[in-house]
């Protein structure tokens, strides 16, 4: 059961503001900065994101079908802002893994009781 539409609406406009404020600082939550497809407006939005040999995972908690995600696609890079740097992360590729083995194991109960099976995959732009 992956989060329902009506919550990330609901979290978009409620809670993402005030999570907002700790994400890029707090581990295990990240600020992915990109720019709207259609309006060029640039997005700030918190996600759970996880650092492992030099890749960057972020999991899709509400499903593939979320607007960032179809933003960081199109564009083919993104700014991550996570525990108060600020990084460029290029290639953003959807992976599935239903046993969430690409994240810390203490998170992997939480992402299997949410049915959250899909992340997404990056890695730091070359200078």
């Amino acid at each position: 059961m992956v989060l329902p539409r009506a919550l990330a609406k609901f979290n978009r406009h409620a809670t993402n503001p005030a999570a907002a404020l700790l994400a890029g600082r707090t581990p295990g939550f990240a600020l992915v900065q990109h720019r709207g497809r259609k309006s060029g407006r640039e997005y700030r939005t918190p996600v759970a994101v996880f650092h492992r040999d030099g890749v960057y995972r972020i999991a899709l908690t509400y499903g593939r079908n979320v607007d960032w995600l179809k933003n960081i696609s199109a564009a083919g890079d993104f700014t991550l802002h996570t525990r108060g740097r600020t990084l460029a992360l290029t290639n953003p590729a959807v992976q599935q893994d239903p046993s969430a083995r690409w994240a810390p194991a203490p998170v992997r109960p939480w992402l299997k009781a949410l049915s959250v099976e899909y992340y997404v995959e990056a890695r730091p732009a070359a200078d």
